[in-house]
């Protein structure tokens, strides 16, 4: 029987593509630098808002952080203590909070009780006051008191049950968090603009649902996405943007006033990506490992009706995307996410994948998945040839 030669099958081992687990996230901590985890294996900050654009990102990878190998990676930051939260960064331990204490620049590892709690199918927020995440799990309400933490200490935390939510089984939730609120979007029979609330601190479903005014009659659609709380210098968050999973427009929530405005959508028209916000801009990690920005100020409606989307160079040039284009996902396959309200996340974004994604962008660019495809085909059919020549 005809066999392959050693050299031939070590070629074919060698150009098989690879696929690719990697799950990363953005956050900012509390001096509001933005921080990318879990890019081409490392982790990065760009800085602040002023230095994005131009530069390379400062490697601040050390040890004791988590894989970024899980299922669906999503990271929040506790504004009171410079910490950052990681849930679902390490597909051994997928219960584990891995905390990134942004002054130490040091991570430690928080074990965690389940108890009913299904760390495979979750939407979260972290509460700003509180330290207090809640998440529906299987339509049931939990929280996870994070305390004070920004070191994991030797006693493990619980996921407590709060209560069923008052929704069908079916619902596919969308979450953000203002004014101490949960805001539940996306909810089955509720009208274009309009969100039910869970009041965090007398922990009850608000029974009447809020409608957020648009002036100029643009609504946020009754349809999934994602979300991300732009912070405050000081106190909790009066805002978050609601970004449609086909990308569309930028919705942003004012719960102050009950009103909504808009912004452009991002460029790269992507259901997989994740957000986070800042005081000043709301920030877009897309499953090619693309990050990009677009700037935003309270309350001046002239100024954000001009903004624009932009790429984050210093992120770019530290850690191409075509080299992470399996660099996030969404809520497909796995349902674990969660809309960046502490951070900024959120949402959803790390669903494994093989090297191909599919965002568009408007730019017409693409994520060298196909290049990658392309290159494989020719290496491939070219050792195809030797193997008929040797017979």
């Amino acid at each position: 029987m005809f066999k392959l030669p050693t050299l031939v099958v070590s070629l074919f081992l060698l150009v098989a593509p690879k696929a690719v687990f990697s799950s990363p996230c953005v956050a900012f901590d509390a001096d509001f630098n933005l921080l990318a985890f879990g890019l081409d294996g490392k982790d990065w900050s760009a800085g602040q808002q002023d230095s994005w654009t131009s530069g390379s990102a400062t490697d601040i990878t050390t040890s004791g952080r988590p894989p970024f190998d899980g299922d669906n990676t999503t990271c929040y930051l506790a504004q009171f203590f410079n910490a950052i939260y990681f849930m679902n960064a390490d597909k051994a331990n997928p219960s584990d909070v891995h905390i990134y204490d942004a002054a130490a620049k040091a991570w430690s590892t928080q074990k965690v009780t389940t108890g009913n709690f299904d760390p495979s199918s979750f939407n979260t927020v972290l509460d700003h006051d509180t330290n207090v995440f809640y998440a529906l799990s299987h339509n049931e309400l939990y929280f996870l008191d994070m305390g004070q933490l920004k070191t994991a200490n030797a006693t493990a935390l619980d996921w407590q049950d709060v209560e069923k939510s008052p929704y069908p089984d079916n619902y596919d939730p969308v979450m953000a968090l203002a004014q101490n609120h949960i805001h539940f979007l996306n909810v089955p029979n509720l009208p274009a603009g309009t969100a039910d609330i869970f009041v965090i601190h007398f922990s009850f479903f608000q029974p009447q649902s809020q409608t957020y005014t648009a002036a100029d009659g643009s609504n946020f659609p009754a349809t999934h996405g994602q979300t991300a709380s732009f912070f405050q210098a000081e106190g909790v968050q009066q805002e978050f943007a609601f970004i449609p999973d086909d990308g569309s427009m930028t919705y942003v929530i004012n719960v102050e006033n009950n009103s909504t405005h808009t912004l452009a959508g991002p460029t790269t028209k992507d259901p997989k990506a994740q957000y986070a916000a800042s005081i000043t801009a709301l920030v877009q990690l897309d499953s090619t490992g693309a990050v990009s920005f677009i700037p935003y100020k309270q309350g001046d409606d002239a100024t954000n009706a001009k903004a624009a989307w932009a790429k984050v160079a210093a992120i770019a040039s530290a850690a191409p995307p075509s080299s992470t284009s399996s660099a996030t996902g969404g809520s497909s396959g796995s349902s674990a996410s969660g809309n960046a309200t502490g951070s900024g996340s959120g949402v959803p974004a790390g669903t494994r994948q093989t090297s191909a994604a599919n965002p568009t962008s408007t730019d017409g660019s693409t994520n060298g998945a196909m290049t990658n495809a392309v290159s494989f085909g020719a290496l491939a059919g070219a050792l195809l040839a030797l193997v008929a020549a040797l017979q």
